[in-house]
């Protein structure tokens, strides 16, 4: 005699004694992964993107590995969490900057860097120009723009290539 074990979940049997398959659905047809906890540690970037933040105290308060997290971040917003927290910084010194009332420094450090130096280099590969040149061109490129289509227009991408034509070094 045999011994031939049903798969309590298929229904199907296997003649091994083991599942036979995990599910009977097409890759295509999978439902959607939840990501709840994803936008947990987006939010959590966003709203503490000046404190010190790492993707392992990022990993441990989202209860998975750091692996795990970069993977599923990337996969569902295009960039790993830590470029992500970078972008943000800049976008927020980019905004402090465009304010004018702040030094480059003070920026530098009210959006949680730690370094000048770090920060004008990221600031420069990220927007292709220094924090110190990108405040004083953009006060005058963006004058009498609402802050909402200045933020749109001079948002940091690094897919992008080149500046508009008006924010360009001249």
């Amino acid at each position: 005699m045999s011994f031939v074990a049903i798969c309590p979940l298929e229904g199907l049997a296997s003649p091994r004694g083991t599942i036979g398959s995990v599910s009977t659905r097409p890759a295509s047809v999978q439902p959607a992964p939840d990501l709840a906890w994803l936008r947990r540690v987006r939010d959590r970037i966003d709203r503490e993107h000046a404190e010190p933040l790492d993707v392992e105290s990022l990993a441990r308060g989202a209860h998975v590995s750091a692996g795990h997290l970069s993977r599923e971040f990337a996969r569902a917003y295009g960039e790993p969490p830590y470029q992500y927290l970078m972008t943000r910084r800049i976008e927020r010194a980019m905004a402090l900057l465009r304010r004018g009332d702040l030094s480059v420094t003070e920026v530098c450090f009210a959006v949680g860097y730690q370094s000048l130096g770090t920060f004008g280099t990221r600031f420069t590969d990220l927007v292709g120009m220094p924090p110190g040149t990108y405040r004083r061109q953009v006060s005058h490129g963006t004058a009498g723009l609402p802050p909402c289509l200045a933020k749109q227009v001079t948002r940091p991408s690094r897919r992008r290539t080149a500046l508009p034509s008006s924010l360009a070094p001249k």
